[in-house]
């Protein structure tokens, strides 16, 4: 196994210009942190939320059939790996060559890796601190025959529209033209199973959401209290998304080198979209990427999909 580590040297700017911006706001990223891990972990056994175990349940009846629309061998790629614990439910029918977890929390990635590495000693491992929301590349160290991208968990959702083009259209480029891609999408559903998925009764996502606050404070030496500051989230019809903030419970003021910031109460930090798709919008949406053929494996409730489409 080895690891690769990319280290973002704008991170103090970026999240900077993002607390001075008129609408202050940071990126979803930065949820991610080793806390931040943990937490999202707790959060994916909520009986609220409901992706998780969607998509779990989904790739566990159709494994087999994704299996056999992929392929065998080639280099499996994790976007966001995390754990790397849904990739490695793959390994048994893919039997991929190379393993390519890239996640943005590197110590918790790390671990990951070590312990995936210890079971399944005959993959080539090579583990990825990227933040592919900036420009990004693979080294040479990924084998180029074969790339299947693995995006699961709906995190597309948190990407802009153009965005998310943007971000396919890179895959594709990256994918060469024999690989592909295996991405989870959430579904539009009933609005009220979405508020509950993000504003679960015991807090986690609270606490996940807050953190950001902690890890911001590590990053840019802000001096956020994060009793001073609570979870709001809620559905944008309009927009199609679920969006997440942070709302001030009092008049304050956040200092930073050089820097600070005057928030009035009730003034929010905007800190994650999460879009919801039909699934004939995403599939279109890919071919615009430059992906062709394409097959989907859904929950009976609709409520969630698994997305293979090849690159054209």
């Amino acid at each position: 196994m080895s690891v690769i580590v990319h280290e973002n040297k704008a991170i103090q700017q970026e999240l900077a210009n993002g607390l001075l911006a008129d609408r202050a706001h940071t990126s979803p990223k930065y949820f991610y942190d080793a806390v931040g891990s943990v937490l999202f972990e707790a959060i994916c056994v909520l009986p609220e939320y409901y992706p998780t175990r969607t998509e779990a349940s989904i790739m566990s009846e159709h494994l087999a059939d994704i299996a056999h629309a992929i392929g065998p061998g080639g280099t499996l790629i994790d976007l966001g790996a995390g754990n790397c614990a849904k990739a490695a439910r793959l390994f048994p029918q893919l039997h991929p060559d190379q393993y390519v977890p890239i996640d943005i929390s590197v110590v918790h990635l790390r671990g990951s890796v070590r312990r995936l590495q210890q079971r399944f000693p005959h993959i080539e491992m090579t583990a990825l601190g990227i933040d592919f929301s900036q420009d990004w590349c693979l080294p040479s160290e990924v084998r180029a025959d074969r790339r299947l991208f693995f995006y699961p968990g709906s995190s597309i959702g948190n990407f802009e529209p153009e965005m998310a083009l943007a971000f396919l259209k890179q895959l594709r480029a990256l994918c060469g033209e024999d690989g592909g891609i295996l991405i989870g999408i959430d579904l539009i559903k009933d609005h009220a199973v979405l508020h509950a998925a993000y504003d679960d009764g015991l807090g986690v996502t609270a606490a996940f959401n807050l953190n950001v606050l902690r890890h911001t404070n590590q990053q840019l030496d802000t001096d956020f209290d994060v009793q001073q500051w609570q979870h709001r989230a809620f559905f944008n019809a309009e927009q199609s998304r679920i969006e997440m903030h942070l709302e001030a419970r009092q008049d304050l003021t956040i200092h930073w080198p050089g820097e600070h910031r005057r928030f009035i109460r009730g003034e929010r930090i905007h800190t994650e979209n999460s879009y919801k798709y039909s699934l004939e919008s995403f599939i279109s949406l890919l071919h615009t990427a430059g992906f062709g053929q394409s097959r989907h494996w859904t929950d009976d409730a609709e409520w969630f999909a698994m997305v293979y489409a090849k690159a054209l």
